[in-house]
C-alpha cells in the first residue's frame, strides 16, 4: 500500500499547522518546509478548508491554521478525505473492474478487511498524538513568529527611540 502525494501533503500541511498555533501560516511557508510543489499544495489547501480542517484566510496577511483542537482532527479520517474516492484494487471499482476473477475471488473479501483494520488502526489516532511532544518535529515546522507592523510603519516592540533612529 503506498499513500498518494495528495495524502501525504495534507498531513504535512496539517502537522506544520499544529505546530505553529496561534499563527497564520503561509502556503509558500508549508511548501518551502515540507518540500512540495505550493501548486500541488493549493489543491490539498482547498481541500481540507472544504472538510473543516482548517480555516484559511485570503489577502496580504492571509494564509492557514487549523479549524479546530488538534485532539479532534484524526488521521483516519484525514486519510479517508484523501484516499477513499480512489479504488485499492481494479476489483474495488465495479464501474471500470475487467478481472475475470472478480465473482469468484476471495482476495477483495481480505484485502477489504485489510483495508479496514487499516483505517480503524489510524482512528485512534489525532493529529495531536503526533506532534504534542514531538520536539524533533517542531525542529523541522516551527516557523518564525510574525511581528505586527502597525499603519506608521514601525515593529509593534520598536520603542519611541528606534523609529527616530530609522530602525
Amino acid at each position: 500500500m503506498r499513500l498518494t502525494t495528495r495524502t501525504n501533503l495534507a498531513m504535512r500541511t496539517l502537522m506544520c499547522c499544529a505546530v505553529n498555533p496561534g499563527r497564520i501560516v503561509r502556503k509558500h511557508e508549508i511548501a518551502a518546509a515540507c518540500n512540495a510543489s505550493e501548486n500541488h499544495l493549493a489543491q490539498v489547501v482547498n481541500t481540507l478548508a472544504q472538510r473543516g480542517f482548517i480555516e484559511t484566510q485570503r489577502g496580504r496577511s492571509g494564509g492557514l491554521r487549523l479549524a479546530r483542537p488538534m485532539a479532534e482532527i484524526g488521521v483516519g479520517e484525514v486519510l479517508r478525505t484523501f484516499e477513499a474516492t480512489l479504488p485499492f484494487a481494479e476489483c474495488f471499482d465495479a464501474a471500470t473492474n475487467t478481472c475475470p476473477l472478480s465473482e469468484a475471488c476471495l482476495f477483495r473479501v481480505a484485502l477489504g478487511k485489510a483495508l479496514e483494520a487499516f483505517y480503524a488502526s489510524l482512528d485512534s489516532c489525532t493529529l495531536a498524538d503526533l506532534v504534542v511532544d514531538n520536539a524533533a518535529l517542531e525542529r523541522l515546522l516551527s516557523l518564525p513568529s510574525e511581528r505586527t507592523i502597525p499603519l506608521c510603519g514601525r515593529p509593534q516592540d520598536a520603542g519611541p527611540d528606534m523609529a527616530v533612529a530609522g530602525l
